[in-house]
């Protein structure tokens, strides 16, 4: 048994399901999960963008049944765990058992920071079923500590594993991720962790404050592959960590080859800070919108970033996708001509 201080789960086989529209193929799959399996990466996440269920008109069509690539990476994995992303409304218990079936035996059960009791039945099922399960409280840039307690306390009573602290929108500053962090860490029994995004270019300092303020598991993303400008990139991240004397139990050398000859590929442009994932982090809104903000403002002739701020200003959440056409058709009617 690999003895790890800091526990990192992959999650480019999940959030990088945004990056590319999720066309992810079985045969991609196969080739990233051995891969990683092979660096003894511990957890590998798998699953539509926004989670089993998700592939839908709403939040984007799967190029291939998510059941098919939790199968696939399953197959493949000697000691990684498989694990999956439900969201209370979108997935559902049926299909959480039938991942279970499959192999998965990792569940993160997914709210939006203020909705943390949708999660009772979801987490109390998991648990039934035999799985490693985690809080996975999304947008908790929209709280202030006290309130994030408060909810991951309910995760915690109906008996969630671990509870994450979500920075969805890449929105959060390195001190704010601190009073959080410690807040749970100080409130909480269970094990502590953080899910950042880059578009503030903060995700790899957060994650070190949130390990430095107690948190034990840490989401990576290789290649930086994932919504947004990506995640906290993983091969940098347990670069990092060894640096600082913190055990992950990941091959490094492994971890650079995957990113560059089997992820890079894969990418239909690199992940950078572009413009839009920029003003994602800068108005505080959910890191998949960009993909359909950029194709709304095509179809009104109006600029994305008006389009998000505007989301931000409304407080849009994820699951409020429908909205985002709404807000580019009235911004771009109000910028036609009168009489």
């Amino acid at each position: 048994m690999i003895k790890r201080d800091v526990t990192v789960v992959e999650v480019a086989l999940r959030d990088g399901s945004h990056a590319i529209g999720h066309q992810f193929t079985v045969a991609q799959v196969t080739a990233v999960a051995r891969k990683l399996d092979d660096a003894n990466v511990p957890y590998i996440e798998v699953s539509h963008g926004d989670g089993i269920g998700g592939s839908s008109l709403q939040y984007g069509r799967s190029a291939t049944d998510e059941m098919e690539l939790i199968e696939a990476a399953v197959s493949v994995c000697k000691q990684a765990k498989v694990g999956v992303l439900l969201l209370p409304g979108i997935g559902t218990v049926t299909e959480l058992k039938e991942t279970a079936n499959l192999g998965a035996r990792m569940v993160r059960v997914a709210t939006h920071v203020t909705e943390a009791d949708v999660s009772r039945q979801h987490i109390n099922q998991a648990k039934e079923l035999g799985l490693e399960t985690i809080g996975f409280l999304m947008m908790a840039h929209m709280v202030p500590a006290e309130k994030l307690v408060a909810q991951a306390k309910l995760m915690e009573s109906y008996g969630a594993d671990t509870v994450y602290v979500v920075d969805s929108a890449g929105a959060l500053l390195p001190h704010q991720v601190k009073e959080r962090i410690r807040a749970l860490k100080d409130q909480l029994s269970i094990n502590i962790g953080f899910h950042g995004h880059n578009n503030l270019s903060l995700a790899m300092a957060n994650s070190i404050v949130a390990i430095e303020e107690g948190a034990t598991w840490i989401d990576g993303s290789v290649r930086c592959l994932g919504a947004g400008a990506g995640n906290t990139q993983t091969e940098v991240l347990v670069s990092v960590l060894d640096r600082l004397g913190i055990e992950t139990g990941i091959d490094i050398y492994k971890m650079m080859d995957l990113a560059e000859e089997t992820v890079a590929p894969i990418l239909p442009k690199p992940q950078e800070i572009t413009k839009g994932s920029l003003v994602l982090g800068y108005a505080g809104v959910y890191s998949s919108f960009l993909l359909h903000a950029n194709r709304a403002a095509e179809r009104f002739g109006i600029d994305a970033r008006d389009i998000l701020v505007e989301l931000g200003n409304r407080r849009v959440i994820g699951g409020q996708e429908d909205m985002i056409i709404d807000v580019a058709s009235e911004l771009s009617k109000k910028r036609e001509p009168v009489g």
